[in-house]
Order: C-alpha cells, then structure tokens, then sequence
C-alpha cells in the first residue's frame, strides 16, 4: 500500500463513523463549505477519541504516521503525546497525520484557535488517568473538556460565537455528553469507567456491582433518572441558542438539541434500564423534535 493510499484508508476508517452519531455532523442541507470544515473538525474529534478509547484500526498504521515507535503502538498516553505535537504543526508547520492535514485549511480559512482541539485531546488524556467522578461539579467540568470545545468550534467554523451564544452551546454539549454517558453505562463500565457521580451513586444507594448487572433494579433506575432531568435541564437552557440564529445553521442545532431531547425520552421509554443497551430514539421521534425545537416549545 502507497503512502497515499495508507492516508485515504486512514481518513475513510475515522470519518465513515459520522453516520454512526447520536447527532448530524454535517448534513446535506448545509452550504458545501461549512460540510467540508464540519468533517475535518470531526476527523479531529472522532480520531483523538478512537486513540483514548484504543478505538484505531489495527495494524498500527495510525502511530507510525504520528511516529510512534512501534513497542508503544498500543500506549494511548504516547499516542495522545504525538497527536498533540502533530496538532502543533496544523498551526505552525506541516502536520504529519492526513486528518490533521485535512484540518489544517479549514483552521486557517476560519481563525480557529487551538485551545478546543487542545481541550478534546485533554479530555482523552484524563480518561487514561481518572476513571471514576465523585462530584457532579467534577464530571461537569470533565465535560468541559469532553464535550464543549466542540460546540464551540461549530460557531467558530459558522462565524457565528458570540459570549451568550458559547454559554448557551456550552450547555447543551454538556447535556449531550451526559446522555452518552447514560447511554453507554454497561460498555463504559467494560472500560473500567464510570461516569456517574459517585455522590450520587450513595445517594441512591447504588454500587459498582450494580451497573454490571444485566438488567437494571429501582436504584440504579432511579439513579438515570436522576441524571436524565439534568440532561434535560441544560438542554432547555441550551435551547435558546436555536432561536438566536437563523437558515440552515438554525436546522443544524435545532438537531444537536432534538438529538438530546429525543435521547432523554428514549431512556424514560424504557424505563430508565440502560444496562441492557443504549435506549435509542427512533426517526419519529427525532422529527417531533427537532419541529418542537425550531418553534421554541418545551
């Protein structure tokens, strides 16, 4: 395999998961420019969470381009390493890894500045090193990491940040993060994580042992649903940030705030036991929202 070809691979492995989300990425009805900068943001994103979670395609292509040794090739600390100094040349240089060199025009084109990509490859480092929260407070500002600087590179490529509209994006972010996480409690606990605030968790009087049962019993149920209105408590304080621009960009997070809205419903639809699965929404429901959402209702 030529070097080129190694390259396409590599970019195909990593933005091919885009219709796999909870949320649209870059949907069809958005000018061919915002796609364009949208995906290479999300190569950015999906790639530094595959390296986190040991996610990359095997054969250890993916260090070699990053110059990894190949005795660390399985060493996510080292990968993160390298991706972040190869993050460094989308900046100042030329970038080694061909998501990065895809990345790189869409940084210049739209002033973007490297704190949130810093932020995401942050967040990744952290899951190495902390695998369980004892606070809320402490999860919210994993997540400020995790999961905001992606909004927050959305209104960044749309031209559209303004210090209302970040705190806005900033909360529903947080909001989706914490649906993911309710949605993926059983393959999260596989990883040896769990993001459910351990305060919570004696609240409830739920154990570790309890979220690697099959089905889930009136705590831990009780416990999601706790956790699900917190979801849903940002997100309607997120939501105004719909109203707050217009055309296409309005459609496109009117779909990041249905997708959560409609993700909430899913886990009360199946009564709160996610440990069997992530409770999905279906299309319907996705459409209900998302119309609920651009009229400004609930």
């Amino acid at each position: 395999m030529t070097g080129t070809d190694t390259a396409t691979a590599l970019e195909r492995a990593t933005l091919d998961k885009a219709a796999r989300e909870n949320f649209p990425v870059a949907p069809f009805f958005l000018p061919r420019a915002w796609r364009t900068d949208l995906m290479a943001v999300y190569g950015f994103a999906r790639l530094v969470d595959d390296i986190g979670d040991g996610d990359l395609a095997p054969g250890g292509a993916d260090a070699r381009v990053l110059g990894v040794p190949a005795e660390r090739a399985d060493d996510r600390l080292a990968l993160l390493d390298a991706f972040e100094a190869d993050l460094g040349r989308v900046f100042d240089g030329t970038p080694h890894h061909p998501l990065l060199r895809r990345l790189q025009p869409t940084v210049r084109c739209r002033g973007l500045t490297p704190e949130p990509f810093l932020g995401l490859i942050a967040a990744n480092r952290q899951d190495q090193l902390v695998t369980r929260y004892e606070t809320y407070d402490d999860l919210l500002a994993y997540c400020e990491l995790s999961a905001n600087p992606v909004g927050r590179l959305v209104l960044g490529v749309t031209g559209t940040a303004t210090p209302e509209r970040i705190r806005r994006s900033d909360a529903v972010c947080t909001a989706l993060q914490i649906v993911e996480h309710l949605q993926d409690v059983a393959e999260d606990l596989g990883r040896d994580r769990i993001y459910l605030p351990a305060q919570d968790m004696k609240r409830f009087h739920v154990q570790e042992s309890d979220l690697a049962a099959p089905s889930a019993g009136a705590s831990v149920r009780a416990l999601v649903a706790f956790e699900a209105q917190r979801a849903r408590d940002l997100l309607n304080e997120g939501a105004p940030l719909v109203g707050s621009v217009h055309g296409r960009l309005k459609l496109l997070l009117a779909g990041f705030v249905a997708g959560g809205k409609a993700a909430v419903r899913a886990i009360a639809a199946a009564d709160h036991d996610v440990l069997p699965g992530p409770p999905k929404p279906g299309k319907l429901q996705l459409l209900r929202e998302a119309g609920t959402t651009l009229r400004g209702e609930g």
